[in-house]
Formats: structure tokens, sequence, C-alpha cells
């Protein structure tokens, strides 16, 4: 009976790596191949497909080789967000590939093809990621089709400008924090050293602390510094590749993955429950982003009569991680680069300054003011054009379809390189790696001649949500920083533009600073 069940059991395990075998030949080798071949057939050129990797190894030493080298502060920094990308592209065309592991990701920069992957957004989606890093957040970013519909939905009036003008005093609180710490390092001398970047970095996170939560902003911030930790782990597995099943493996960081996950989830769930006994008690519901949200959502399920039509408590507590992580990482390094680009063109921090205070004087900036800010807003827009948070956009084929002239087979990436997309003569002009805010004087429309050219926000019907709210936070900031402080580069500032996430000071940003 022994001998029979274990021949049984062989055969089974046998049986099982022979599937597993054919699987892992069709997913590693025959379809990559496949794959390979239709896009050369089209006339386009790419690197030669690795077995499993791809390209992955040489991505990520050049990667590590760019981040060794400082740039000067004219150089494009195109070569050093992308390095590996950047010669692919000078080697193979624009329209050329590389292989993400056993997938290829073709690069378009073409106007018109962009236009079509961001509109055409139920073919063109988000690329899956390692199911670790989804611990970091599931929100709306990473919502598909109807359930992206939905999300959208109910989100969407937290975000309108009648809701954002209440949050403007909690714009003005953290940013008012920040500047008395900084007056203190300024001290009686009136100058001194500093290095913004870690201080625009928690204002960030300040603000979405408490435009989410309110009055529950300690709480928040409590939240929000686990995040920060989770948002480091799942760098390191964005870096590598995925291993199917690695995930369930005790390791400590999947073990501390998985233990941050669930305190955040914990303490969310926490918050949003006192608010809805509060709201169901009869107590008015806040003007913070989680008050908007759950009124919107009882709103949505009220309206159809069915629970079906809202969030789950799940879901909303995934979007309110994705507050923290969309609004800090955008919002910060829009601002550290301002800060960076006015320090290096004096005559632009000079009339931006004149601006506000003729608009402010020394006073509190208001709602109405700060949406006439002109110049301030043309600086913001080309600090965003030469330095985009997120330097690189991917999509995902859901089916065959054809843009252009080439024809995209099932489960081809598709990548929109926006810093080169930012940088193209074609497009902005033989100045176009220039620092010329003036460009936008009469608006991103007018600029671009109607292309959809400006990407800092993505693009289409699924552009950034939150881009007003960004804007106006960057916008209550650089006054309040203009209306306190003039600002140049300290001799120690080393030009070294990387990405983690976004595009982010890799040495930091040390400023002079004189009290105005």
């Amino acid at each position: 009976m022994e001998i029979v069940f274990g021949l049984v059991s062989f055969s089974i395990a046998i049986v099982f790596l022979v599937c597993l075998w054919r699987m892992l030949n069709w997913w590693a080798w025959f379809r990559p191949r496949k794959l390979q071949k239709i896009l050369r057939q089209q006339g386009l050129k790419g690197t030669d497909y690795k077995f499993i990797f791809g390209d992955l190894k040489k991505i990520s030493k050049s990667v590590e080789d760019a981040k060794s080298k400082p740039i000067n502060l004219s150089d494009d920094i195109s070569p050093r967000a992308f390095p590996f990308f950047i010669d692919a592209i000078q080697k193979n065309g624009e329209n050329s590939f590389v292989w993400l592991g056993p997938d290829p990701l073709v690069f378009i920069k073409d106007p018109e093809l962009v236009k079509n992957v961001f509109t055409n957004h139920t073919i063109f989606q988000k690329p899956p990621t390692n199911p670790l890093s989804k611990l970091l957040a599931q929100g709306l970013m990473f919502c598909e089709e109807d359930k992206w519909v939905k999300h959208r939905k109910i989100i969407n009036p937290g975000f309108q400008m009648e809701k954002l003008k209440h949050m403007i005093p909690a714009f003005y609180l953290s940013c008012s924090e920040m500047l008395s710490e900084w007056e203190k390092n300024v001290g009686d001398q009136g100058l001194a050293e500093l290095d913004v970047w870690p201080y625009l970095q928690q204002l960030a996170s300040d603000v979405i602390s408490r435009t989410a939560f309110g009055s529950s902003y300690e709480e928040g911030n409590k939240i929000f510094e686990l995040q920060t930790e989770q948002v480091g782990y799942a760098l390191e597995v964005l870096s590598s590749i995925y291993i199917p099943g690695w995930r369930f493996l005790p390791t400590k960081r999947n073990r501390r993955m998985k233990q941050i996950e669930k305190q955040v989830h914990a303490s969310i769930k926490d918050i949003i429950d006192k608010r809805v006994k509060a709201m169901r008690e009869g107590e008015a519901s806040s003007d913070d982003l989680l008050g908007i949200l759950l009124e919107s959502n009882f709103e949505e399920i009220e309206q159809h009569g069915n629970k079906n039509f809202g969030m789950t408590t799940r879901e909303v507590i995934e979007e309110c991680k994705l507050f923290y992580l969309a609004g800090q990482e955008t919002t910060s390094v829009l601002l550290v680069w301002t800060m960076v680009l006015l320090s290096m063109h004096q005559e632009w921090q000079a009339r931006a300054r004149e601006e506000v205070f003729k608009l402010f004087g020394k006073d509190r900036p208001d709602f109405d003011g700060l949406n006439r800010l002109k110049i301030v807003t043309m600086i913001l827009n080309e600090s965003l054009r030469l330095y985009p948070p997120v330097t690189l956009l991917r999509r995902l084929t859901k089916k065959q379809t054809e843009i252009g002239d080439i024809t995209f087979p099932l489960g081809v990436q598709i990548a929109i390189p926006i810093v080169m997309y930012h940088y193209d003569e074609k497009i902005w002009g033989d100045d176009a790696k220039e620092f010329k805010p003036q460009r936008f004087s009469e608006g991103v429309s007018r600029v671009t001649k109607g292309q959809l050219a400006f990407l800092p926000f993505s693009g289409g019907p699924r552009i950034c949500i939150g881009q007003n709210f960004a804007m106006l936070e960057a916008k209550m900031t650089m006054t309040m920083i203009l209306q306190r402080f003039s600002f140049e580069l300290s001799p120690s500032y080393t030009h070294a533009p990387t990405t983690i996430i976004t595009l982010q000071p890799q040495f930091g940003a040390p400023l002079l600073l004189r009290k105005m």
C-alpha cells in the first residue's frame, strides 16, 4: 500500500513539474519571442530578449551608474532619470522597445499616439504590480473600468474647488509651522544654509494629514509615518524581478510589510468607524477629505438603495492610504524643484515676490488671491514641465489594438517618457530645455497648441484627480516662502535628479535662506 501511495505521489509531482515547466516555458520563452517577432515585423527596433530577466539587469546597472555621477545645472536630466531607456531610444529610434523581464516595453512620443493611449483607457490599462507593493495602496490610481468609474465619481466631490477652498486654513497652518522652523535656523543673523527638501516632505505629509483626517490629524500623522516606512520596502520590491509565490515566504521584509499593512488598516478603520458613528448620530460631516468621501459614499448608496453602488470600508481605507502616497510625493517634489529653479533664476524669483506682495503684502494669502497669481502659476507650470514628478508612464494592452501604423498585440506595455516629451523641441521650440515660465503666459492650451503635450499629472479621462489640490497647496507654500525669505543655491548643492517613485533630489536641496 505504501509503495502504491508513493508511486501516486511521485506521479503527481512529475505531472506538476511538467505543467510548471510548460507554463514557465510559455511565459518566459515562447510568448516573449512571439511578441518580439510581431514587433520587428512592423519595423520596430529593440533590444534582444534574454530569458526571464530581459533588460532588467542592464537597467539596474545603468541606474546605479547614473546615480554615481551628478550633472551640471544646465544638463538635460533625461539620461539621469532613465538612462538605459534613453540609450535604447537613441540607438533604435523613438518607437523602439526594451524588455522588462518577459514583457516588451514600447516607447511612443508622437502626441496623437499618446492621446490615443490616454483616451482609450479601457484598452490601455495600468500594468499589474508586484503583489507585495500593493500593500502600500490600492486606491483609485490602480482601479480599472467599472470600479474606476465608481470610485472616481464618489471621490470627485472632495477635489472640487469649492471644497478645496475650505482646506486653505490647513495649508496655511502647516506652512506656518514649517517657516517658523526656518526662521529659528536663520536666527538673528538673518542668513543660514538649510536643506529644504526634508522640510518640504514633512510639510506635504502634514497637509495631507490635516486635510484627510481633520481633527484626527495627530493619529493621521502616525499612520503616515508607517506609510513612509512601507514606501521604502515597496521600492525594494519594485526594483527586483517578481517571482510568483515569493510574497508568501516569511522573510523579514515580507513579515514587516504585512505587519505595517495591518497596523495602518486598523488605525484608519478606527478613525472611519468613529466618523461614521458621529455622522449617524446627526453630527455634520467634516470638510476634510475623509468626511467628504464618506458623505459622498453614503449618498451614492442611498440614491441606488444598494450598498454595491458604494465603496466598502476596505476600499475607503485604501483611498485614504493613496491620499498620502500621491499627495505627499507630488507636491513636495514640485516645491523643491521650484525652489531650486528660482534659486538659479533670481530675476524670476524677484518677479514672483513682486506679484505676491502686490496681491497680499505680508498678509495671510486667501483663496481668491491665490487663484489670481499669474506669474507664480507660470513658474509652477514650467517647473512641472522641466521636472515632472513622474518621469515615465506605462500602460498595458488588454487586447490587440492599433494606434497609428503600429499593431500592438495583447500583453505589450506602452511607455510614455514624460521628461523627453516635455523636452521635445518639435513641441516646445528650440528653447525647450531652458527655464522660461513666460511660455505659459497664455495658459497651457496655447503653448501646447491643443496637443496633449503637458503631462505632469498624466492626461485624458484618468488625469490625476488631485491636481487642483496640489497646485493650490504649492501656490500657498510658495507665496508664504516668498513673503518671508529670499533664497539661492548653497555652494554645497549637488544637482542630481533621481527617480525614486517620483523625481527627487538625490543629495537634498541645501539653499542659502535670507530673512526678508
